[in-house]
């Protein structure tokens, strides 16, 4: 074989075609026998699942370089156990933690609504109508409602998914007040009004609230009644104990926050000033 033919056998990719054209080929990834270079078998990423890195970046506190730190010393801990592997994933519904207090990457939603009536207070699917439904398109943040107001009940309800105002709210000693209007099947007598003001025990359990009085210009079936409770289970106790039935509940403010200018069934968005208010409550 003469070195003509053996260049010509080795240089024979295909018709018209050079080494150097097929190397430029295949590095384009255009060549016939291509290597499995691993991306045809990599798995989509998960939409549900953040690297724990990138979530406590996300939250506010470092960058995304301190983070792998911070998890590498152990102060980042999920759903109760340390995490210091490097790359964990975190689901939605985890329980993230950094130094001790709960941390969330997602941008803090702060949502007031006018609630009718006929929604459940849940957040769970396939209840009916529910409050969720009516604040589905206020953020895409995962907020949540702080207390409740039975289905029945109406008057604002506010929802977020700052952990700092939730807490706010549920703390026993402190809270944030609530005003109610409530209208009674009677008249409320003013001894059993007396008797709210002192507070009382039922079942062994102190009940107390911060104010009740009489509304002005109405019956004494209406009256205004304050407490730092979330829920609005301790109001039914009272009157189920006094033996008065209730049948209108309005919430009608928190706090400081009032229905002003938010008709029934829409909602807003706190202003700068109004939650920085509420943070200092």
């Amino acid at each position: 074989m003469s070195k003509q033919q053996g260049g010509q056998r080795k240089g024979k990719t295909s018709p018209g075609a050079s080494r150097k054209d097929f190397k430029k080929s295949y590095v384009k990834g255009n060549a016939p026998f291509r290597k499995n270079d691993g991306q045809q078998n990599k798995k989509p990423s998960n939409p549900d699942e953040i690297r724990l890195n990138k979530y406590v970046a996300n939250s506010g506190i470092c960058s995304r370089r301190e983070a792998d730190v911070h998890i590498a010393t152990g102060l980042v801990s999920v759903n109760g156990k340390v995490v210091t592997e490097m790359g964990y994933k975190v689901k939605i519904g985890d329980e993230v933690r950094y130094d001790g207090a709960r941390i969330n990457p997602e941008k803090k939603a702060y949502v007031l609504l006018n609630k009718p009536k006929g929604f459940a207070t849940t957040t769970s699917e396939g209840k009916g109508r529910t409050v969720m439904d009516l604040v589905a398109n206020a953020t895409t943040s995962r907020i949540k409602p702080i207390g409740r107001l039975g289905r029945n009940s109406k008057g604002l309800l506010l929802f977020t998914n700052d952990d700092v105002i939730v807490d706010k709210f549920t703390n026993s000693k402190n809270g944030v007040a609530r005003l109610f209007h409530i209208e009674l099947n009677k008249n409320l007598k003013l001894e059993d009004l007396k008797k709210i003001q002192a507070g009382f025990k039922v079942e062994g359990k102190l009940i107390t609230v911060e104010e009740i009085s009489y509304i002005d210009g109405a019956s004494k079936k209406e009256i205004g009644l304050k407490v730092k409770n979330t829920g609005n289970t301790i109001i039914r106790t009272i009157f189920d104990y006094l033996k008065y039935e209730i049948e209108s509940l309005d919430c009608v403010a928190i706090g400081h926050l009032t229905k002003k200018d938010i008709p029934r069934g829409s909602w807003k968005h706190l202003t700068e000033q109004e939650l920085n208010t509420l943070k200092m409550l």
